[in-house]
């Protein structure tokens, strides 16, 4: 019996070890890119590589005192909360719509909702800056709010259908027998059901809002509402030639917020992820 006990604790020992070397392995792009915003720009432009690098705080200095970097990432979360917040809002009633109602042209609403998604985004770039400057919104959290909500709707609308279409029909049934409205199934009932969907709809928006470039800059025309993907293009250009370790720092910055979030919420996203996946 010890024995068994003995061989036990060295597998998992074992896979510990394995898993941990994994996640280094994953990891090492993103130390290594961290290391680059820690190094001289000297060392960084070199012929040859220099694997123990001389650790320097200039460019995290730089973009801290040189830009408004704090501005830029607090325009950053509030577009992509108050972005994600208007999909789901507007997305879960859509939705439950069309997963649940039988109407005429359902599904061409439904291809119509999915198809704005395949459309280039530069073909409306032009035609939504001058919306926006007649309504008075450019440059403004606002504007940056709406237009990436605008653009993730279709994909996170088709997300959480997925996830409705595959919660039984009896449940609501037996809700409506019960003498429940529409309104509270939908609250009590689909959404608790389909939260892990939810999250896993919210994380991917919120992934798509900050690679987002071509809508931020072209609203955005002063620092006043510039995002993390603007700022990045701020040192790629100037007298003072590509700042390669002030480019790495503010990725990186961008980065952490993201893997935060998917570090906290792992096991709602992983399941979210293969909920529905096998269908009996």
């Amino acid at each position: 019996m010890a024995s068994i006990r003995r061989v036990k604790g060295e597998n998992l020992y074992i896979r510990y070890l394995i898993l941990s070397c994994w996640g280094l392995f994953c990891l090492m792009p993103v130390l290594w890119f961290l290391s680059i915003g820690f190094r001289p720009r000297t060392e960084i432009i070199t012929a040859q590589p220099i694997y123990f690098p001389t650790l320097s705080l200039d460019a995290w200095h730089m973009i801290w005192s040189d830009w408004p970097m704090a501005k830029y990432l607090r325009n950053s979360v509030a577009a992509i909360f108050g972005s994600v917040m208007i999909d789901l809002v507007l997305a879960i009633p859509a939705a439950y719509s069309l997963s649940r109602y039988e109407y005429r042209g359902r599904e061409d609403i439904g291809f119509y909702i999915l198809s704005t998604r395949m459309m280039a985004p530069a073909i409306v770039a032009i035609p939504i800056f001058f919306l926006f400057r007649n309504l008075g919104l450019l440059d403004t959290i606002w504007a940056l709010m709406l237009v990436y909500a605008a653009i993730n709707l279709s994909i996170v609308t088709w997300i959480i259908r997925s996830y409705m279409t595959d919660i039984p029909r009896e449940l609501e049934d037996a809700a409506r027998t019960d003498g429940a409205g529409d309104l509270r199934i939908l609250w009590e009932i689909i959404i608790p059901a389909i939260l892990p969907g939810i999250i896993t709809a919210a994380v991917i928006a919120m992934i798509f809002v900050i690679n987002e470039f071509l809508f931020t800059l072209l609203i955005a025309s002063t620092p006043d509402a510039y995002t993390m993907s603007v700022a990045l293009a701020n040192f790629t250009g100037g007298s003072d030639g590509v700042i390669y370790n002030a480019i790495a720092l503010v990725a990186f910055l961008a980065f952490v917020p993201v893997f935060l979030v998917v570090i906290a919420i792992q096991k709602h996203l992983s399941r979210g992820l293969t909920m529905g996946a096998v269908k009996g």
